[in-house]
């Protein structure tokens, strides 16, 4: 079971995690789409994908603040997640995907492993953001256990 927590302001990280999700499923992974991240559904998952856009100057949007606030508050063991990170941003931005980073540090703290380097896409570049997060979605499947 992959957990797909889903950061989103204006639904262009919502539309790649759906694109993710379905090619997932269609590879045979179990997946939960997760628009509104829920420790308490998700406490017993051990493999977390989040998928976010960075907003304003490089915060996580509204959808997925109060799931990140309740993990820095409550600081639960996380030792046995394994997780990736697709943050999409703008380059133009010195805040370049540091919503995506932000987390990534935040679960590491928590005692939580990276699967490989996060994806940094830049919405900027004229490649599709899904289309970016499906060329590098085969280098996280071979990490993941197949359920």
């Amino acid at each position: 079971m992959i957990q797909i927590l889903v950061g989103s302001q204006m639904g262009a990280a919502e539309y790649v995690a759906e694109q993710v999700a379905e090619t997932m499923v269609l590879g045979g992974y179990e997946v939960t789409l997760q628009l509104t991240p829920d420790l308490d559904q998700i406490a017993n998952s051990t493999n977390w994908l989040l998928i976010t856009s960075t907003y304003g100057a490089g915060d996580l949007p509204d959808n997925i603040q109060p799931f990140a606030d309740r993990l820095a508050q409550d600081r639960p063991d996380l030792t046995t997640v394994s997780f990736a990170v697709i943050t999409l941003g703008d380059s133009s931005y010195d805040t370049f995907c540091q919503a995506g980073r932000t987390f990534s540090q935040l679960l590491q703290q928590l005692g939580a492993k990276p699967l490989l380097d996060s994806l940094e896409i830049d919405v900027q570049d004229a490649d599709l953001p899904e289309d970016q997060a499906l060329i590098w979605l085969p280098e996280l499947l071979a990490r993941l256990p197949h359920d």
